[in-house]
């Protein structure tokens, strides 16, 4: 079995493959695609793989616009954070996907239900076009300014004057980079899906702005200890599991 792999984080391509092969010894990784237009030119010119599994979210747009642009006869498996938005049209398509971050259980469902239904995989009941339009007309836009109160006043607060929003006393809170809290009636996940790919959820705790971060050393059990550009109390960690995948954020701008 041939498999391309569209992804463009690197760290994490390499671990979904290293999943891939543990669970399907005999497969073949034939392409990582890293973006829009490496995937299009890739598939203009070269075989068409057994299967595909693909982040939705690329660099230079969303993988649809492959799938749009170029006529691929394959079965594909979309990788997304993004459940609540891909879930109706996934089904509606007989398309399967994983959640990131995926797990082995999750990808050994996806490469069963592949092998169950491969006899039956037609490109022309694919209907990507539909998919697409689900997913952008349910994706909320990145948001150029919070609103907080403020004694008596609601203030617009410019994402890029941000330099992270974290949780304290339960209560949620952002902090500017000249050195402004404001109290929030938003919670981190809300916050998440609003700032964009500007922002990365370090932790529970945290959603830390690319800018603010000055950068990180190793502390104990394998983790990562965040050094920020402006003044915070409480030192901030990220688990060795979420390290590649905010390592490689942070590379990418």
């Amino acid at each position: 079995m041939k498999i391309v792999i569209i992804e463009d984080e690197k760290l994490t391509a390499e671990d979904l493959a290293d999943v891939i092969l543990k669970l399907q010894p005999d497969a073949q990784l034939v392409a990582f695609l890293r973006s829009v237009k490496e995937a299009v030119e890739y598939f203009e010119r070269g075989p068409v793989p057994d299967l595909i599994f693909s982040d939705i979210q690329l660099g230079d747009g969303v993988s649809f616009d492959v799938f749009k642009t170029v006529n691929v006869a394959a079965p594909i498996i979309f990788c997304t954070a993004y459940d609540e938005y891909a879930m109706n049209a996934f089904k509606t398509n007989g398309i399967d996907y994983i959640l990131k971050p995926f797990t082995e259980v999750s990808i050994a469902q996806a490469l069963n239900k592949y092998h169950s239904l491969r006899r039956g995989f037609s490109p022309e009941r694919i209907t990507y076009d539909a998919i697409f339009d689900h997913f952008v007309s349910k994706m909320p836009p990145k948001t150029s300014s919070i609103l907080v109160s403020y004694k008596d006043k609601i203030i617009p607060v410019k994402t890029d004057h941000i330099a992270l929003f974290y949780i304290a006393n339960e209560e949620t809170s952002l902090l500017t980079f000249d050195h402004k809290t404001y109290v929030l009636n938003k919670n981190l996940e809300e916050l998440e899906k609003l700032s964009g790919d500007d922002f990365f959820r370090v932790n529970r705790q945290y959603l830390v702005n690319r800018k603010a971060v000055k950068d990180a050393a190793h502390f104990f059990s394998r983790k990562l200890v965040i050094n920020l550009s402006v003044s915070f109390r409480d030192p901030i960690t990220i688990s060795k599991e979420k390290t590649p995948q905010f390592l490689d954020w942070l590379a990418r701008k």
